[in-house]
């Protein structure tokens, strides 16, 4: 690693990987040159082991495809064009997914075929179209409402071993609970009675080695023997269950499936499916959850807010899973030449795709090597895979880590991590330490003084990446009355750190009293004050909980939990002139607009209508900063806004920002029907979407392209449901067409456009729909997911 890499050359000048000067003596197959630092690459030392982004960092930033010597494949380290190969399961087959690395010798394949060794396709390394007919029988028990039930048994679990250690002061938690819960948990699953726990890793590990490791000749025949051990003992179990497939477990599942759909789901399919679900449901989350816990104790920030907010605890999974995964790369076969980051590609080449890699990649992930716990695009990782081979188990997975983490969280706040050397089993797929030793003072455990925190449940969210859970954690600094109705919340973090930084039209959501219960606030502040936030909030006549929550419950002082800032009304720094229009509290937003125009001597008016001056918040403030360019419309003086009269001539590079009653929006949106597009921009409080109904609706049919799938949304059903009932991720917030977080791409079909976020431009586009709300206007549309 520490040899000069040559540079690579830009794929518009050659499709040769490297520069032909200084080249290594190695070459590709077809006898071009490999730079050093790719001949040297070997996934089995230990700098790989110990830190696979790092390891190939200088790939990622100057060689990003790259063909190792010493491996025999071709190796892949951005996020796009990863994700480019899982999206395309044809052109890249996912065939030699399980195929020895390292090939073996003569003697220990003789032992796996003295034991009738068949590992034959599996959902991991089947091609189409028998693995989408497969998938799609054997996807059931994988789905968000069928995963609830399983829940309490993890609790359970993970309470029992935590209680075997918790006074001990010490512990190695992969040894005492992190091997052998999602074991029992993997067991329980697939409906396997539970045996000896110590023979079954063992087994795992020999799977693990004699797949993607690198035996030496000695070690070879002894994984052998475990691995035709492990065969044997996957058969016998199988052929128990055919005796009597009633009842729990996946493999019960798919032996009853078998009986309807006998040419899908084959005798040779459910032997390598039940040695194959055996490893895949409990390793990868056994190191999963050990490469989170020791990346947490790492950054004791990350470790102390998630113990204060367990809420974080979601997000804290999705963002370990991107850091520190514990699937860092996978396999394909490229069936015809092709291209991957301009570089030519030959059929029949194997490829190593590192998602360790692609998911520190500085082009997708802002400061990418930086733990932050609260990222929003955290769940954009690729340690699931993606597409139509993304690991169906991802969501049992999650639903372990979170609870573990709760119950670490909760009950050894204080834990930390003990002087040790983290050792990994050499492979190239399957990474995690072996052992994770902490440490803690057993008379600081805060269950001694509070045995009720030890009734404390966190909700588990399953089927959906958590990005709508990034709450942070803020002090109310002061409350001041604005108007008899409307009061100004400045809020401040109780550390007295930087609050994150937002540009004007930004909001953030404020968690009112429970998570069940947000609402959106417009910043109004200054966006070059770092140290504090500010709100104003109307005590709504008819509030749905959230105003009058704010204003009889929140005192100074208190603590307040909010998300975001996010922002969808963003103001165009480029523009010609600007017109601000606000209506009652729709004035929040546009303070800092308006504050930032003058700034940037942009020429722009504002407008602020109200009942009368009493009720107008921010009046004062407003009139000594933008003097004469401040229009006041107030209704009991008679003077009320002509948008007829204002808006009767569309001026070019002007534009229109607007938010305020859902009545003064509809009609400026009517006054400017002749404007420019996109020239009126909104920015709505209150959605224009009712309850779903069904008796108006109809049903259509959702094509998801890279995940190979086809979806139906009955009439009585969104499409956000209907996706997350089908194993899918999207992301959601307000599930009213507001905030813009669950938003698709589209490749086909009219849409029925719901929301209140996209422009005119944007819904004439036809190309991105928000799940929550909009529909198909036909039977059909085609999903970039």
């Amino acid at each position: 690693m520490n040899t000069p890499a040559t540079s690579a050359v830009p794929a518009a000048a050659s499709a040769c990987p490297v520069a032909h000067h200084a080249p290594s003596d190695a070459r590709t197959p077809a006898g071009c040159p490999v730079s050093h630092r790719a001949a040297a690459f070997d996934p089995f030392e230990d700098a790989y082991q110990q830190d696979p982004p790092e390891y190939v960092r200088w790939s990622r930033e100057e060689e990003p495809v790259f063909f190792s010597p010493k491996l025999g494949y071709w190796v892949i380290t951005r996020y796009e064009d990863i994700k480019a190969v899982f999206r395309d399961n044809l052109t890249f087959s996912p065939s030699i997914a399980l195929e020895k690395i390292t090939p073996t010798s003569e003697e220990a394949n003789a032992v796996l075929a003295s034991y009738n060794y068949a590992m034959n396709r599996t959902l991991v390394n089947e091609d189409e179209p028998a693995h989408m007919a497969r998938r799609r029988v054997l996807m059931e028990p994988f789905t968000p409402e069928a995963l609830k039930h399983h829940e309490p048994m993890v609790r359970e679990l993970a309470r029992a071993y935590v209680d075997r250690f918790i006074d001990d002061g010490k512990a190695d938690l992969v040894d005492q609970m992190l091997w052998e819960v999602p074991l029992t948990v993997a067991l329980h699953f697939l409906g396997v009675p539970e045996e000896d726990m110590d023979m079954l890793r063992q087994y795992s590990i020999a799977h693990t080695v004699n797949t993607w490791g690198r035996p030496k000749p000695e070690e070879q025949l002894k994984v052998a023997h475990a691995v035709g051990n492990f065969w044997q003992l996957a058969g016998k179990i199988l052929d128990k269950m055919r005796q009597d497939p009633s009842g729990p477990g996946w493999m019960k599942y798919g032996i009853r499936k078998q009986a309807e759909y006998p040419d899908v789901v084959t005798d040779s399919y459910l032997h390598s499916m039940m040695m194959a679900g055996i490893v895949a449901a409990h390793e990868t989350t056994a190191n999963a959850t050990a490469n989170a816990l020791k990346l947490l104790l790492q950054h004791p920030t990350a470790w102390r807010e998630i113990c204060e907010d367990p809420s974080l605890i979601p997000n804290a999974v999705e963002e370990c899973l991107r850091h520190n995964g514990s699937v860092p790369a996978w396999r394909r076969l490229a069936t015809k030449d092709v291209k991957i980051g301009g570089i030519d590609i030959p059929a029949g080449s194997k490829l190593l795709i590192v998602m360790a890699s692609a998911n520190h990649d500085q082009r997708h992930f802002d400061d990418a090597d930086m733990l932050d716990i609260r990222r929003a695009n955290s769940s954009d990782h690729l340690t699931f895979g993606y597409g139509a081979h993304q690991c169906m188990g991802k969501n049992l997975a999650r639903m372990e880590m979170q609870i573990f983490l709760e119950e670490l969280t909760r009950r050894l706040p204080h834990m930390r991590l003990s002087e040790q050397t983290f050792t990994y089993v050499p492979n190239t797929s399957f990474r995690g330490p072996e052992h994770l030793l902490v440490e803690w003072d057993p008379a600081q455990n805060p269950e001694r003084s509070n045995p009720r925190l030890l009734d404390l449940v966190s909700p588990v969210r399953i089927g959906e990446p958590s990005g709508h859970a990034i709450s942070r954690t803020v002090v109310v600094e002061s409350i001041t009355p604005l108007t008899p109705e409307v009061m100004r919340l400045r809020l401040k973090a109780p550390d007295g750190r930087p609050m994150p930084r937002w540009l004007p039209g930004s909001h953030i959501d404020i968690e009112c009293g429970s998570p069940e219960l947000s609402r959106q606030y417009s910043l109004c502040g200054d966006p070059a004050d770092a140290g504090t936030l500010e709100i104003a909030v109307l005590r709504e006549a008819e509030s749905r909980g959230g105003s009058r929550w704010v204003h009889e419950a929140i005192r100074p002082g208190d603590r307040l939990k909010i998300r975001g800032p996010r922002n969808h009304f963003r103001f165009d720094e480029t523009a010609k002139k600007a017109i601000f229009i606000a209506g009652g509290i729709g004035i929040t937003p546009i303070i800092a607009m308006a504050r930032r125009a003058k700034e940037l001597g942009i020429d722009y008016a504002l407008h602020y209508s109200g009942r009368s001056r009493g009720t107008m918040a921010y009046l004062d403030e407003l009139a000594k900063l933008h003097g004469d360019r401040l229009h006041v419309h107030a209704k009991d003086e008679g003077r009320r806004n002509d948008f007829t009269a204002l808006l009767a001539a569309p001026e070019a590079g002007t534009h229109i920002y607007a938010c305020g009653p859902l009545r003064m929006l509809e009609a400026l949106e009517q006054c400017c029907a002749s404007w420019p597009e996109d020239a009126l921009r909104i920015e709505h409080f209150e959605s224009r979407r009712g309850t779903l109904d069904p008796s108006r609706e109809h049903a259509f049919e959702v094509e998801l392209k890279d995940s190979g799938i086809t979806v139906t949304v009955p009439a009585d059903q969104t499409l956000l449901d209907a996706l997350r009932g089908a194993n899918i991720d999207v992301q959601s917030d307000c599930g009213e067409g507001l905030c813009g977080s669950c938003e698709v791409r589209v490749l086909a079909g009219e849409i029925d456009h719901r929301d209140v976020v996209l422009t005119r431009s944007e819904r004439e586009a036809n190309n991105k729909m928000m799940a929550c709300c909009s529909r198909a206007c036909g039977t059909k549309l085609t999903l970039e997911l």
